[in-house]
């Protein structure tokens, strides 16, 4: 009989479920190498966000088959050492969904009719109903930032409720957006036309502190911020400088830069702040959720039934992975690539495969290209299981075709996407050491390694344009690593693919475009 290990207390219902099919035995707080010393005895391993499963355990886990973790998060599993041991990782992506979504609006409302406050004031012994005047969200604007699975509830839910619904997201197709009620709009319309603003996006690079003192000051002075994604997206003292000054009416905030929230000025605030400990997932039915649901998925799997919710590679044999593996990190980055000059708002997406590939099981390949389209958007919340969801709750057309005739290499995958900046393709091969080559790009032959940087410009194929581009980008202090022309006819349009050491300085798209004989130039950052 199989053996499941219970490192984290998991809802009793998830422990049912695993009954029926294996031992289960339920050891919690175990350290990385007392859980590595025992380990070897399980099949499977479900855990929360208290159990780490380190490269140490991995290794130790000699008839391990699953690691199920029982939320969203898996920054606890060493997840690249799971997936080269053939080890399935499952998390529950959306058993969060309604709990986090229902609290924001939660945070809405009590912040809209100084619920906390009114309730400690009766307590006391007072009845200020005077002081605690509210305000209806009927008719008011909603700016939603982010319409993942979470900001889409919401703003399904505050539809329902009369409001009017702005919504943010670069990645969203506007076919989605209408089937939502929302409308699509820019980030400055989101800060200077809402009443509320909600955020639902992951912390990265360009969300940082998003919410900060130029934006706070292009609100109006009745807005409400809510926030109950992830903390650092909001500058907190410049949100505190807003509020203190009466700059915005209110913000609400279940999470925080530093958490547990040490010395922080919000704390001092009235009635117009709104702050809860993390609380969002913190619901019994989401807990439940989330057990039963990968409780479901580590039964599946001990049957030799596929995961549904795998954050590595789905449903495949170690030796199906292995020879796949190089050609889901070709997929992956040509879909990156494509997704990145097709712009945001991807519509349609087509996968083609080609040569030998075209006989070989197409799913992983499709799903890694996807992964590759959506990176840049959702960065490490897109895996190879959820990246078909995505795309699908972003109106992404996807479809797929195979062609057995071998091209120049015996094995190919075309890629064509339709987005913001027109439709663009990219065909790329395995060299035999590996290596991945870019062997079109727009329907031009070219024979290029792809490249941390990477610089494309559309010209005709004109003496001296070369030179001019090269030269401008040295008087930019920016070093070519490599320079590939690909035309059709001599004189005619050519592409030009340069790889650079260096991210491009700002303003230099601008100045090559200038250059006579260019018409479109792009930069790539894979």
């Amino acid at each position: 009989m199989a053996k499941v290990l219970v490192s984290d207390p998991i809802d009793e219902a998830g422990i049912k479920i695993l009954s029926q099919v294996a031992q289960v035995d339920v050891k919690t707080g175990l350290s990385p190498s007392e859980l590595a010393g025992i380990i070897s005895d399980y099949d499977a391993l479900m855990i929360r966000s208290g159990t780490q499963v380190t490269e140490e355990v991995i290794e130790a886990a000699t008839h391990l088959k699953i690691i199920g973790r029982a939320g969203v998060g898996v920054d606890n599993v060493n997840v690249p050492a799971a997936t080269r041991k053939g080890i399935v990782v499952v998390n529950s992506p959306e058993g969060n969904t309604i709990a986090a979504a229902e609290h924001a609006l939660a945070m809405m409302l009590s912040l809209s009719r100084h619920i906390p406050d009114a309730n400690q004031s009766l307590k006391e012994g007072r009845w200020d109903r005077k002081k605690f005047m509210g305000s209806e969200v009927y008719k008011k604007t909603l700016g939603v930032v982010g319409l993942g699975k979470i900001g889409s509830h919401v703003a399904t839910v505050a539809k329902a409720m009369g409001m009017k619904i702005l919504a943010y997201d670069p990645f969203i197709s506007q076919e989605r957006a209408n089937q939502l009620g929302c409308t699509l709009v820019d980030l400055d319309l989101i800060f200077t036309e809402s009443d509320y603003i909600t955020l639902h996006v992951p912390k990265t690079k360009e969300t940082a502190n998003l919410i900060n003192a130029e934006s706070l000051a292009k609100m109006k002075p009745t807005a409400r911020i809510i926030n109950c994604s992830r903390g650092g997206i909001i500058d907190e003292d410049a949100l505190y400088e807003a509020l203190a000054n009466e700059k915005i009416a209110g913000a609400a905030l279940d999470v925080f830069a530093t958490e547990p929230l040490g010395e922080s000025s919000l704390k001092s605030l009235g009635s117009n702040v709104i702050l809860t400990p993390h609380l969002g997932a913190s619901t019994a039915e989401a807990q439940v959720n989330v057990a039963i649901d990968v409780a479901e998925q580590i039964r599946d799997v001990l049957l030799g039934l596929p995961a549904r919710s795998a954050v590595n590679i789905p449903g495949l044999s170690p030796d199906v992975m292995e020879k796949l593996r190089p050609y889901m990190r070709l997929a992956e980055t040509l879909g990156n690539l494509v997704g990145q000059l097709a712009g945001d708002r991807v519509e349609s997406f087509n996968v083609t495969l080609q040569g030998d590939l075209a006989d070989n099981n197409s799913q992983p390949l499709v799903v890694a290209a996807i992964k590759g389209l959506l990176s840049k958007a959702l960065r490490e919340r897109v895996n190879y299981v959820n990246a078909a969801i995505e795309a699908k709750e972003r109106g992404i057309h996807i479809t797929e075709t195979r062609d057995t005739t071998a091209k120049d290499y015996s094995n190919s995958i075309y890629l064509e996407a339709t987005g913001t900046k027109g439709t663009h393709s990219v065909t790329g091969a395995l060299l035999n050491d590996g290596e991945i080559r870019i062997i079109n790009l727009d329907n031009y032959p070219v024979n290029v390694p792809p490249n941390n940087y990477m610089l494309f410009t559309l010209h005709r194929d004109m003496p001296g344009i070369i030179g001019k581009i090269g030269s401008l980008l040295g008087n930019f202090n920016v070093n070519i690593a490599s320079m590939q022309v690909g035309r059709k006819i001599v004189r005619g349009d050519a592409v030009m693919v340069l790889t650079i050491d260096d991210p491009l300085p700002e303003g230099i798209l601008g100045e090559i475009l200038k250059v006579p004989g260019v018409t479109d130039a792009y930069t790539v950052t894979l």
